[in-house]
């Protein structure tokens, strides 16, 4: 499966508190239960009015079928192509 950052426009979620946050993941998991296993959720970032999700997939018609099913609007989508966190610095080839 490739790996996608999903960017979503929703107005005020960065005020929503944890049950709000709670029931939109139950949503959320309910869409994604339907797309099984074409579709995994791993985690999102929420920021002001936005929601940054990473997904793994199997293409991105499967992000705008979750997208639909669940009512979250997928703003943008970007293919994650490759991964560098601190670490990525000490690699040396031999």
């Amino acid at each position: 499966m490739k790996k996608f950052v999903i960017e979503r426009d929703i107005p005020a979620v960065g005020s929503m508190d944890r049950s709000e946050l709670g029931a939109a993941a139950q949503k959320s998991n309910e869409a994604l239960a339907e797309l099984s296993p074409d579709i995994q959720w791993q985690h999102s970032y929420v920021a002001g009015d936005k929601t940054f999700c990473i997904y793994l997939a199997k293409d991105e018609d499967a992000i705008h079928r979750h997208a639909e099913l669940s009512g979250f609007p997928a703003t943008h989508i970007t293919e994650i192509t490759s991964v560098i966190d601190p670490a990525t610095s000490r690699y040396r080839p031999t």
